[in-house]
């Protein structure tokens, strides 16, 4: 963005400028790629819940397998031990028992004559029946049967023998080391029977026998006396564990539908647990079961609802971004309707004075380095003023818009006509290069349309006005804007003293004292001069005396209204008028900037506060004066003294007076303004914000300030019945007022239709053409008592006022 100050008509307006056309697109593209960033990041928080979710019932899933593996390998290797243990048991107590009872029997010191082939069937036969083996063989060293067998076991057993010997090899190695540390300690028969049972340890190995994962056992049940027994007898049991001992693994570990298979078939819901053979660690078989999975089983039941919840805030999201984007695209275009209301008259549509001070900038920058002329003109209605006391101001806003569209009809593309405010006009002329020619004939066509008649209020008046036009070429005059646009005010001001309906271009010579606002100082300050003199008769007053007499300045009264049955007047409010000896009735816009720049305000306002406090005197006790106050008089720091010596001087009461402030008086100083208006309102003082809503309005001043009354500006009032959102915008700042306890006061009230609806929307008091007009206070009847008989107002010394334009 660049910055432009530009001085115009005594303003200086700080202008910012967008560095580019494409602002509003770049900044909807910009806007775009957030929306589509919230998007994409609304999506991926969504995908990373859903993942999250399924990330953690897989590892739950896979700690509760793995805990299931463990718990299978854990049983394994217990049954084996219990295998090993029962028959290490199973030997031992053969040992204690049965070959003590064979040798009282005087049977031979050894068990080979106790353990014959029918013994070794017996034994195996109890190994099966007692304790559960699927097959028991009694064997001897050479892995021989001892025992009596079928031919179907004797086949079996031959089957299963090359996968025992390793087994059979290692137990008798354990019972040979047994044996060699019995006979290094000699003793008695019976001891060493202990000892060998105590030393009897059994064996037990996983591996697979028939294809199918076995447990095999093998533990010594007799024992070697001297050389006349050199063979050893050994019990070897298998059971196998895919049958009754796998279901019983099911039942105890929880494996549903667990089967044994040579190969890792499992099904899709299935997991295989693979099982190692305990010598070699080769596999022999795994173990199939479906697996408890607490993290898929509650995903399972999770996910509809996640599944909803997911498309649920999908949908919502949607709806938020296509609403988020919706809002964004109205926030857009308000944001262009408010920089087209920013830079266009609300009234014609035409380029206010902020636009045209752009347009006359950039003009004066391209003209710098070029040969290009242009022309500034400022154009003035002559009887506009007329027209608006006469049929009032809806009848002069459609003037206004009749006269820019007839002026606005005749200029070309490039030209800009501008409204500045009221019924002043700017027209910025580029490039007229026969400007000899251009120049006359544009201001030609444009006096002699503005001086043709105006139908007003749908026919029911006509008005003529007319219309004065001051020009100056631009570069011929110079190149500085302030000097610009005063010298076609100069040039507008002479086009008014030769008659008006006419048009000016500027020469050096109308400078020569002829300034029109010089003019009008000079004539307001002697005025003020002859009218602060002192009344004695002396030299001095002989000299005031000889002065020219420019007029005389009077105080007219508007009054206010209850906006209740009978619309009874309360007060009324206090307007300046000055009437010139030679230019007729002058309204404040007129001389009052000029009074400001002038230093001629203080004694004008001080004059205008004592003369109306003196009228209200007069009025009825409960019936009020409101006057208007200027910025430059809020910042002297002793105006509230003043104000009280003017009321203690008048002898009206403090409640009576009612001091109306403009905002943009409470926005320039607000520490010296709050400090005055402090000061006012403890001595009972009412204070009211006037024009509320047409310039920096701000809802602190009216806490920080402690404003009695809002006064709605007349602008606002004269929508009612032709825009619906002159009714809202009055509607918002009544219903505002009344919840803050503050007064309202509408302007401009020029038809019953507005007095109705105003009363209606709740406004407490009203003020306009429809009551009364401005009036000098010798005509204002509804206060008049039978004793007063007040004339024109004179002017007196004083201090600090800016009335309104009214």
């Amino acid at each position: 963005m660049s910055a432009r100050v530009v001085v115009f008509r005594g303003l200086r307006l700080h202008i910012v400028v967008p560095s580019s056309s494409n602002t509003f697109q770049q900044s909807w593209i910009a806007s775009g790629r957030i929306l589509f960033l919230i998007a994409v990041s609304g999506l991926g928080a969504i995908g990373l819940v859903v993942l999250s979710a399924l990330w953690a019932g897989t590892e739950s899933d896979a700690a509760a397998l793995d805990r299931q593996h463990q718990l299978v390998n854990a049983r394994l290797g217990e049954q084996v031990d219990q295998v090993a243990h029962v028959i290490g048991q199973f030997g031992n107590g053969y040992l204690t028992r049965v070959y003590p009872a064979a040798r009282s029997t005087g049977g031979s010191s050894t068990l080979d004559a106790v353990l014959t082939a029918a013994a070794g069937s017996a034994i195996s036969h109890t190994a099966m029946s007692a304790f559960g083996y699927d097959q028991a063989f009694v064997v001897d060293e050479k892995a021989q049967l001892l025992m009596l067998a079928d031919a179907q076991t004797e086949k079996r057993y031959r089957w299963m023998k090359p996968l025992f010997l390793p087994l059979l090899q290692d137990a008798r190695l354990e019972v040979r080391q047994g044996t060699v540390s019995n006979e290094r300690t000699p003793s008695s028969t019976k001891t060493r029977l202990e000892s060998a049972a105590r030393s009897n340890r059994a064996l037990a190995n996983l591996m697979r026998l028939e294809g199918r994962p076995t447990i095999v056992g093998v533990v010594a049940i007799n024992e070697a006396e001297g050389q006349q027994q050199p063979m050893r007898q050994f019990l070897v049991v298998v059971r196998f564990i895919d049958g009754a001992a796998l279901d019983e693994l099911s039942r105890q570990q929880g494996l549903n539908g667990a089967r044994f298979a040579r190969t890792a078939d499992a099904d899709e819901n299935e997991v295989a647990f693979q099982i190692d053979a305990t010598a070699n660690g080769e596999p022999i078989g795994f173990i199939v079961w479906r697996p408890d999975l607490p993290g898929s089983r509650v995903i399972g039941r999770l996910m509809p609802a996640l599944s909803i919840a997911a498309l649920v805030i999908a949908i919502l999201f949607s709806v938020l971004l296509v609403r988020l984007r919706s809002s964004l695209g109205e926030l857009k275009k308000s944001e262009l309707h408010a920089r087209q209301l920013a830079l266009h008259d609300v009234l014609t549509d035409l380029p206010n004075r902020a636009l045209f001070a752009m347009r006359f900038d950039e003009c004066l920058a391209e003209t710098q380095n070029s040969t290009e002329r242009s022309a500034v003109a400022l154009l003035d209605l002559d009887r506009f003023k007329a027209v608006n006391d006469t049929f009032g101001h809806a009848a002069g806003d459609e003037l206004i818009r009749m006269a820019a569209e007839r002026i606005r009809a005749l200029l070309r593309p490039r030209d800009t006509l501008a409204r500045l405010g009221g019924d002043e006009f700017a027209l910025l002329l580029r490039d007229i290069k026969d400007h000899d020619q251009v120049l006359p004939a544009i201001c030609e066509a444009i006096v002699d349309e503005l001086g043709k008649p105006f139908p007003l209020l749908r026919g029911e008046a006509v008005a003529r006005v007319g219309g004065s036009i001051g020009v100056t070429i631009v570069p011929d005059a110079g190149r500085n804007a302030d000097d610009i646009m005063r010298y076609a005010d100069v040039a507008l001001y002479e086009a008014k003293m030769g008659g008006r309906g006419q048009w000016r271009v500027y020469s050096p010579s109308m400078d020569g004292g002829r300034n029109a606002r010089d003019i009008l100082k000079n004539e307001l300050r002697e005025v003020l001069a002859r009218g602060t003199a002192p009344s004695a008769d002396g030299p001095q007053s002989d000299l005031i005396a000889n002065r020219p007499d420019f007029g005389s300045l009077e105080v007219y009264y508007q009054t206010v209204h209850r906006a209740q049955e009978g619309y009874s007047a309360l007060g009324a409010e206090a307007l300046v008028r000055w009437r010139h000896s030679q230019r007729g009735l002058l309204t404040p816009a007129s001389f009052i900037p000029i009074a400001e720049e002038g230093g001629l305000i203080d004694a004008l306002g001080f004059w205008v506060l004592r003369e109306a406090c003196r009228a209200a005197c007069k009025w009825p006790e409960n019936a009020f004066v409101a006057v208007n106050v200027s910025p430059a008089q809020l910042r002297r720091p002793n105006f509230a003294e003043e104000v009280f010596a003017v009321l203690q001087e008048s002898g009206l009461p403090p409640s009576r007076l009612e001091l109306e402030l403009t905002e943009s008086s409470l926005i320039e100083d607000n520490s010296d303004v709050y400090t005055v208006l402090k000061s006012l309102r403890s001595q009972g003082v009412q204070i009211s914000l006037d024009d509320f809503g047409t310039g920096f309005s701000s809802l602190s001043h009216l806490m920080r300030f402690d404003i009695d009354r809002i006064k709605i500006d007349r602008s606002f009032v004269s929508l009612l019945g032709t825009k619906a959102n002159g009714a809202a915008i009055i509607g918002a700042i009544v219903a505002l007022s009344r919840n803050l306890g503050i007064s309202t006061t509408a302007e401009g009230v020029e038809t019953e239709y507005q007095r109705d609806f105003l009363s209606a929307l709740g406004c407490t008091d009203l003020q306009g053409y429809f009551f009364s007009k401005p009036v000098p206070l010798r005509e204002l009847d509804c206060f008049r008592k039978p004793e007063s008989a007040a004339g024109l107002l004179t002017i007196a010394p004083g201090a600090v006022f800016a009335p309104r334009r009214g």
